[in-house]
């Protein structure tokens, strides 16, 4: 009997049609365009799609009127923090907004971004929000050329071109620092992983600027590692464990958490190095185990779920725009946030 059941092709329009006594074009009309229908009408079609287990076919839907309420996002690395509040954002607005989000992990691999943004078309997306790798566009731009609309995030962009939600970096590293110099320190090291990004040099103009209005005498400088994570702030914390102290800096800004909570490890475990009396950890990105560390983190927040939802809803505003409702390309850069904890909190520093 499971067999045959298996066998069973899935109930179709035809079904339907005849189970509720009316006609082919009656329940299409109900399926797509109810209020040219009686409401009797509705409840009979309504009452068999129930009793069929009918199951509308899309696919085919799609391929006939060239339409689907489907919303591609392509991000390097959904497994962040930053990345996880970007598709929660953007799948609530859309959802809101009667679309479905298609999510694309490109694991930061070129080939892979290209795979989805293959896929993604085939399956007759209405636009794409995409975070690209290294700002490559070019593919992007192909796909816009035939008239697909796309949002860029996390990575301004001349309207001219299209539309754009991302983070005000430059703000970022001016808060930061600012908060670090009003709390005492003079001798600051900004931490990055490779530093050709726009983020990371956005926030190296924010901290010059903090530096210029502050009015004090402050030595900064930028310390570049290989790598972004853990493991690589462990090693940076390290290296400052085995030098002399007169070396130290009083006040550390990593360009993310994840290398900040390594430098933590290595000054916490050791115990050599108190923070923040010895020296002021500061993060950025604000991720959920920034409060969770042995000394809370302090870190910059982005507002990452924001982002999302401005996104999908400024693409849906380009997706659904007509002649009388004309959509505007504009470029949105919103700010972040200082969050204080424990590891720049206003103690004095130690002396030396």
């Amino acid at each position: 009997d499971a067999l045959e059941h298996g066998a069973r092709q899935r109930p179709g329009i035809l079904e339907v049609a005849r189970l509720a006594g009316v006609s082919l074009s009656t329940v299409s009309n109900v399926l797509n365009r109810p209020e040219r229908v009686k409401a009797p009408t509705i409840l009979a079609v309504t009452k068999a799609i129930d009793e069929l287990g009918f199951i509308r076919n899309d696919a085919a839907r799609q391929l006939k009127t060239g339409n689907s309420n489907l919303i591609g996002l392509i991000v390097p690395d959904v497994s962040t923090h930053f990345f996880r509040q970007v598709t929660r954002g953007a799948v609530e607005a859309a959802k809101e907004l009667g679309y479905s989000i298609l999510l694309g992990d490109s694991q930061n691999l070129i080939e892979q971004e290209d795979h989805y943004i293959n896929l993604f078309e085939r399956q007759r997306v209405m636009g794409f929000l995409v975070s690209p790798i290294d700002g490559e566009l070019q593919k992007l731009l192909s796909i816009t050329s035939r008239g697909t609309k796309a949002v860029l995030i996390a990575q301004e962009q001349n309207p001219d071109f299209g539309c754009s939600v991302s983070v005000n970096h430059e703000v970022g590293g001016k808060i930061g620092v600012a908060h670090l110099i009003a709390h005492g320190a003079r001798n600051i090291t900004f931490l990055s992983g490779p530093s050709d990004s726009s983020r990371v040099n956005d926030c190296l103009l924010g901290a010059e600027q903090a530096i210029l209005e502050s009015g004090h005498p402050v030595a900064f400088r930028h310390v570049t590692l290989d790598g972004n994570g853990v493991i690589d702030g462990r090693q940076a914390g390290q290296a400052l464990v085995d030098a002399n102290p007169a070396d130290w800096p009083d006040a550390i800004f990593a360009s993310n958490d994840s290398l900040a909570v390594g430098l933590l490890q290595s000054f916490l475990f050791g115990g050599q190095i108190r923070v923040p009396q010895d020296i002021r950890v500061l993060g950025y990105d604000d991720i959920d185990f920034a409060n969770e560390t042995v000394v809370a983190l302090s870190s910059i927040r982005q507002p990452a779920h924001l982002i999302g939802a401005a996104a999908a809803r400024t693409l849906i505003d380009d997706i659904e725009a007509t002649e009388d409702r004309k959509h505007v390309h504009r470029v949105q850069s919103l700010e972040p946030e200082l969050v204080v904890r424990e590891t720049t909190a206003p103690f004095a520093l130690a002396a030396r």
